[in-house]
């Protein structure tokens, strides 16, 4: 065969392998702009369907969304921008403490008091339909308040069998609650839990496989759970049951303040390796349902903590944010089995000149993080 075939040959299938690993990397096309597509592109319509996950191409570009008192278009306006295709919205119970059984629920906004209209039934319903208008898709992701100082959802632990079946008990009425609401709303995905690592052990199978099937007898979108980077996601006995893997990916990287961006790179490789390796043992995708960084130059030492439970004030550092954004993008964003990313996180109408505080925190807006989340999600 003359060598000019040969050449032209190799730089064919160089541009067939450019192309493929560039649809590889790419955001889901938003649902409006898909041609012939319907809103229930992502849901099952029963058992054997192929799983939409896996069958529509393209990542989860997503971000964890702040209720607030109210929303309009214009709140939804810059996540567009920013090539956001994916909404996580953040519906709370509540436990008077880890050892209470019993789950309590509020799903109108309290009489007087707006600030968690945005948590409500109306509040979600609202949140959702609205984001779809801009070919935003939903994930609703219910959460667990823990009363108590310093509690989290991982401290939730019965002291009997009795009190866990109570438990359980409750924490499926919480949850067919807004499996009903998400299958009304035609949302898309559904998170059966965050951080309950007390709760998903083997001994708890049973229970959330019979949650499991619940669930799906009413609501036909994607399921999750969103397991603690830090030992539960691979103690969960259910990943089988569901559709993909959520990892609140929190990994520590460096304790050193103001981290290069090589030191970061460097301290991703060996969560990158343990990541591929189990997950190739468990077969499902994984979703990053939250990720995020302060902007302060502790930022990758212990990126779950937040900015006032820390020993004092710490100063901005919106160059360390946006490296940890650019490490973790590098790192993980390439990677076969990562199928979408949830940022921690976004406040609706949140301005430049807004609260110190707030821009302390974990957001990437009107801070150079967010240029760089808009790049990689643009990809």
């Amino acid at each position: 065969m003359p060598v000019s075939t040969l050449l032209l040959g190799f730089r064919a299938l160089c541009v067939l392998l450019a192309g493929t690993l560039a649809i590889a990397v790419r955001c889901e096309q938003p649902a409006a702009q898909q041609a012939g597509t319907s809103n229930t592109t992502f849901r099952n319509s029963g058992p054997g369907q192929e799983n939409p996950l896996t069958s529509v191409p393209g990542r989860m570009c997503g971000v964890n969304w702040v209720g607030g008192d109210s929303i309009t278009a214009a709140d939804l306006e810059p996540l567009r921008l920013a090539n956001v295709t994916w909404l996580a919205q953040t519906p709370f119970g509540w436990q008077n403490g880890p050892n209470e059984p019993v789950v309590h629920m509020r799903t109108t906004a309290g009489k007087g008091r707006y600030r968690d209209w945005g948590e409500s039934d109306a509040g979600l319903a609202y949140t959702a339909r609205l984001a779809r208008q801009q070919g935003i898709r939903t994930l609703l992701k219910p959460h667990i308040w823990v009363r108590g100082r310093g509690a989290w959802p991982g401290d939730i632990n019965m002291q009997s069998t009795a009190d866990w079946d109570a438990w359980f008990a409750s924490y499926t009425t919480f949850i067919l609650h807004y499996a009903r609401l998400a299958e009304a709303q035609q949302m898309e995905a559904l998170c059966l839990g965050t951080e309950l690592q007390h709760a998903t052990t083997a001994a708890h199978a049973r229970q959330w496989r019979g949650l499991i099937r619940q669930v799906r007898r009413v609501y036909r979108g994607q399921l999750t759970y969103a397991a603690n980077w830090s030992g539960e996601y691979q103690q969960v006995p259910f990943w089988r049951e569901l559709d993909f893997v959520g990892i609140q990916a929190y990994f520590p990287l460096t304790s050193w303040p103001s981290p290069p961006l090589d030191t970061l790179l460097r301290a991703w490789q060996p969560h990158v390796r343990a990541l591929a390796a189990w997950q190739r043992r468990v077969g499902k995708p994984i979703v990053f349902t939250e990720v995020g960084y302060k902007a302060t130059p502790d930022a990758a030492a212990r990126p779950w903590e937040w900015p006032e439970r820390q020993a004092g004030p710490l100063p901005a550092d919106e160059a360390t944010q946006a490296r940890c954004y650019e490490a973790f993008f590098r790192a993980c964003w390439p990677q076969p089995w990562l199928k979408g990313v949830f940022i921690w996180k976004w406040y609706p109408g949140l301005q430049a000149s807004g609260p110190a505080r707030q821009h302390a925190d974990f957001t990437p807006q009107h801070k150079p993080a967010e240029r760089v989340m808009r790049h990689w999600y643009g990809q």
